[in-house]
């Protein structure tokens, strides 16, 4: 993220702040005004081409601040732009409470640049129904916390439940293993009028991103960390198994279709147009393919990946490594209430119910115990889609590990483009060499992470 040149910046700039006390005393702004007020400084508002999310977002600053009339919030747009990040907190420039997506904690805790929570998150309401998974995203190797999550997706099977229905196939008991998902694939292209089972992409880094997946759903791994630093881990039984699969799926079985090279609005256009009847994605791709194609969401159900795992990602907050004891507390506040809050997830839903907002799909599902009880309990009471038609995915997805995206992630799924692209369009194509050459490639990539 950071260059050589700023990374030292930053370092010798927290050498600085240690020797007078510690970096809390380098915040750029003080900690507190003369009435005790807080303020900080937050990013994360949507911009003005998103008036209704930006409405919502003002009139809960308002309410929050009434709520706690010792903080206040100063909300800028944007998120973390690794771009500019090292010059932002070099200058001072950076908030107080930062946007990250899960790929970027680790980075930035190992390069000190978020401030420990650890002590702060002990009395936090709901702290402890918080998915261990998504705190591990934001935990340092030695156990301290460095951020909260407020997002998560997590990569699963879309399917069409009307075709599901036509192949003689329990729409309400899709595949839990690849081998399921290739017999029912089979059955589905069998109905014919150019009907495919199963579409996967192969394009534009979305490729290797379900690759990855598909990796992890088989027990694999696409990079580890050893002594020598990051590896390539996926020439293994994992990925052969993931090309086998693939390679009949496409060419022994035919249920793939002949078209490849597809991208994900190629397949939302198949699932839109009826003729497609599972492909790897969130549940977050069923709206797009409703509102698109004019669809309807009782034909459409979600499952849990296949397998052991899925590749799954999100977003939080993590805290200026200048920021005062203050601030990081109030941060702490407003993160809670705004996002990790079951007990404002009526109100939430209520709100969203009248703005043609889907409401029950299987999304941000950062809890256990009674904190998603209470959750699921407001969406189910303001539910606009079938709920029960997720059931699949909610309960297949409570049974599976969720890992994040390899180090490096655009660049290495760039180089397993071509490894779809080969087994999909050649017929020939040499498994075990894609892999190999592939993982070479990678490693080059992967040696640069530090």
């Amino acid at each position: 993220m950071a260059g050589t040149q700023s990374r030292r910046t930053l370092i010798a700039a927290g050498i600085a702040c240690a020797l007078v006390g510690g970096l809390a005393s380098c915040s750029s702004s003080p900690a507190t005004s003369k009435d005790g007020v807080v303020t900080i400084t937050v990013n994360g508002m949507p911009p003005m081409t998103q008036p209704v999310d930006r409405k919502y977002f003002e009139e809960d600053i308002k309410a929050f601040e009434k709520e706690h009339p010792k903080i206040k919030i100063d909300a800028r747009e944007g998120q973390m732009d690794p771009k500019t990040f090292s010059a932002k907190l070099a200058g001072g420039q950076l908030e107080d409470l930062y946007y990250v997506y899960f790929t970027d904690p680790a980075g930035l805790i190992a390069r000190r640049q978020g401030a420990e929570i650890t002590k702060y998150v002990k009395n936090m309401p709901y702290y402890d129904d918080i998915k261990a998974d998504y705190l591990k995203v934001f935990t340092s190797p030695d156990g301290g916390l460095y951020g909260l999550p407020n997002g998560q997706y997590s990569l699963g099977l879309i399917y069409n439940r009307d075709l599901f229905k036509k192949a003689g196939l329990n729409p309400d008991k899709p595949p839990v293993t690849w081998e399921e998902v290739r017999a029912a694939a089979k059955k589905i292209t069998a109905l014919g009028n150019g009907t495919v089972g199963y579409a996967d992409y192969s394009k534009n880094n979305q490729g290797g991103w379900h690759f990855t997946s598909w990796v992890y759903s088989l027990g694999g791994d696409i990079a580890l960390e050893g002594n020598d630093g990051w590896k390539a881990a996926f020439d293994s039984p994992a990925g052969r198994k993931a090309l086998q699969m693939l390679h009949d799926m496409r060419w022994t079985d035919n249920s793939m279709g002949t078209r490849q090279l597809l991208q994900i609005e190629d397949v939302q256009k198949m699932m839109g147009a009826g003729k497609l009847g599972m492909y790897m994605a969130g549940p977050d791709n069923i709206p797009t393919i409703v509102k698109q194609f004019e669809r309807k969401y009782e034909e459409y159900g979600v499952a849990a990946m296949p397998g052991k795992a899925t590749l799954g990602g999100g977003n939080g907050f993590m805290f200026n490594p200048k920021a005062s004891p203050e601030k990081i507390k109030a941060g702490i506040e407003w993160v809670q209430w705004k996002y990790l809050n079951p007990e404002r997830t009526e109100f939430e839903d209520k709100r969203a119910s009248n703005n043609d907002v889907p409401i029950g799909l299987p999304l941000d599902r950062l809890f256990t115990g009674m904190a998603q009880v209470k959750q699921d309990a407001a969406h189910a009471k303001y539910a606009n889609v079938p709920q029960k038609n997720y059931k699949p995915f909610i309960e297949g997805n409570a049974k599976i590990q969720q890992k994040v995206e390899p180090p490096n992630a655009q660049q290495i799924y760039a180089v397993l483009d071509g490894v779809m692209q080969a087994v999909l369009t050649d017929k020939d194509a040499d498994l075990d060499k894609l892999l190999t050459d592939a993982a070479k490639k990678v490693d080059g990539i992967l040696a640069t992470v530090k």
